[in-house]
């Protein structure tokens, strides 16, 4: 029977990989799990695009798979930002420890947030749990979700 099998890695192109880095590496503190370039045809093939290289960096997610990070050479580029309600949007979801302070600590690594800080869940499945969305230097979203304490 044919089926999801497991959970590997999602995927973020992003404009510059340093500033990247220093969001998801030092903000998020993931760590670099492998970095490569890659030039293969069979990429070009699989992706439907003209490029001559893409930098790669895979970063871990604790008891997860990858965050990968892409970075395409020589070829024209433009931003895919959108807001959570536009169709095609996406975001990616950490549970994280202490939001507060790694909120603030993305501000400082090129973050934004679309709210003025994190937020309590007061309702739902996920009351007693805490959210904010941040966006990454490229704007991409990115979800911290702080549990709810049990008591």
């Amino acid at each position: 029977m044919s089926g999801v099998t497991g959970f590997f890695h999602a995927g973020v192109t992003v404009r510059d990989m340093e500033v990247s880095l220093r969001f998801y590496r030092e903000g998020l503190g993931l760590k670099v799990h492998l970095d490569q370039t890659l030039d293969a045809d069979y990429l070009r093939e699989v992706l439907d695009v003209d490029f001559t290289a893409v930098r790669a960096v895979y970063l871990s997610i604790p008891g997860s798979g990858f965050l990968e990070l892409l970075e395409y050479h020589d070829i024209e580029k433009l931003s895919a930002a959108a807001r959570p309600q536009d169709f095609g949007a996406g975001h990616v979801c950490l549970y994280v420890d202490g939001i507060d302070e790694l909120a603030d600590r993305l501000l400082a690594y090129g973050g934004t947030s679309r709210s003025a800080g994190p937020v309590d869940i007061t309702s739902g499945p996920n009351a007693g749990a805490r959210s904010i969305y941040m966006r990454d230097p490229d704007e991409y979203s990115v979800e911290l979700f702080q549990r709810r304490i049990e008591p």
